[in-house]
């Protein structure tokens, strides 16, 4: 069935099974943390969990204080708008006390003209005098009598002018007087405004104080007390995970007997490309991606390429893909196909994320299962659906073609 052996052939054979007789031992990429790690960080979680519980009546202080402050704002900007509503009606009463004071000015300043007017009339006419300055420069009580008998003779107009002048002055001295109490009234309420607008702004000022207080120490607790508790999450999560690798290590390397390996020169077997389409960072991304799928326990589901199910080189197309392969570079095909589209690598120069076959004989054309290499002589793989996706030893499968392939 196989063919003969040349002397390199032999010693790749010597060489595959050295790596088969020594054991594997169980190991975990993941770093495990101790229990004791485990136990100081649930502490600290406790420690933050106390000081939240401490921190609660403190809050509850703060909180009551904002409650007194808002109280003390609201009734403080109440006052004020009352005091504006005063000021207004003020300023309002003011404005037209102004108006009525001008109007008052206005009608003195009119009864002097028609006095003036008079008074030069009569001293047209030759009276040597006005009628007023007449009646102003009397020397005696007879003196004015006689003034006032002329200023009849002259006509009532000259009374009611002076009658008219007499009321314009009183209007005039009562509007200003009233004109001088509004403006008064209005600065003391502009006063009483500011004064309670400063008040209002005061408590304001002081309530959004305590409201950012009480928002920082509210932030702090739970960004110290979230912390906490995603470290103690963290290092339990990353306990259990290296857990399973370090057992699913432990179950691939107990296979039993040496798994069948074909013999460096079948037919075929060196066919390959020449060069590779990867780096090292993509290959270690598809490692990393069939690892996630085999920790998350997907099952085995024949042509199923994710995300919920895979078969063998449905693991492998999407490990690729995930690491930015696509097409044209690559594609969904099977086994055989991968082997020609991959350079060809010796089992003793596998590096992570370099594909592994499997062959019913000792040609290409029977492959019938392919991998990805893990590391350490293990592999991630959708091995079947009996046993779903695993990390076993390359030699727990027989028919393992003595070259990977690097993609």
């Amino acid at each position: 069935m196989f063919s003969s052996h040349s002397g390199a052939s032999l010693l790749a054979c010597v060489l595959a099974f050295t790596l088969v007789a020594t054991p594997i031992e169980a190991q975990s990429a993941t770093r495990k943390p101790t229990l004791a790690e485990i136990k100081a960080a649930k502490a600290k979680e406790i420690a933050k969990a106390n000081e939240a519980a401490k921190a609660k009546a403190k809050l509850a202080v703060a909180a009551n204080q904002l409650k007194a402050l808002t109280i003390k704002s609201n009734a403080a900007r109440a006052i004020y708008l009352r005091e504006q509503a005063e000021l207004n009606i003020a300023t309002a009463k003011a404005e037209k006390a102004a108006k009525k004071e001008k109007a008052a000015v206005v009608a003195v300043g009119g009864a002097n003209m028609r006095i003036g007017k008079m008074a030069a009339n009569a001293y047209i006419m030759g009276s040597g005098f006005t009628d007023f300055d007449s009646v102003l420069s009397a020397n005696g009580p007879q003196d004015l009598a006689d003034r006032l008998s002329i200023l009849d003779a002259l006509g009532e107009g000259n009374t009611e002018v002076l009658s008219r002048l007499k009321v314009a002055q009183t209007a005039a001295e009562e509007a200003k007087e009233e004109a001088d109490a509004a403006r008064a009234e209005q600065a003391v309420a502009t006063a009483r405004v500011a004064a309670a607008k400063k008040i209002a702004d005061d408590a304001r000022s002081q309530q959004q104080e305590e409201v950012d207080k009480l928002e920082e120490i509210q932030a702090q607790i739970i960004r110290e007390l979230t912390n906490a508790r995603k470290k103690r999450i963290t290092l339990e999560q990353q306990r259990q995970l290296a857990i399973l690798e370090e057992e699913l290590a432990s179950r691939a390397g107990q296979t039993t007997g040496q798994a069948k390996i074909w013999p460096a020169n079948g037919v075929g077997f060196n066919a390959g490309r020449t060069s590779i389409r990867t780096n090292e960072n993509q290959r270690r991304a598809a490692v990393a991606f069939a690892k996630k799928q085999v920790l998350a326990r997907k099952p085995y589901v024949w042509g199923d390429e994710g995300p919920n199910a895979f078969d063998c080189s449905g693991l492998v197309f999407a490990a690729y893909r995930s690491a930015g392969l696509d097409w044209t570079q690559w594609d969904r095909v099977n086994s055989r196909i991968y082997y020609s589209w991959t350079k060809r690598v010796p089992l003793s120069e596998l590096v992570p994320g370099d594909l592994i076959f499997y062959a019913y004989k000792a040609n290409i054309s029977t492959i019938h299962h392919i991998t990805i290499y893990a590391g350490n002589g293990m592999m991630w793989e959708a091995h079947n659906t009996k046993k779903g996706l695993l990390f076993s030893s390359i030699y727990s499968i027989p028919g393992l073609i003595p070259f990977g392939g690097r993609v």
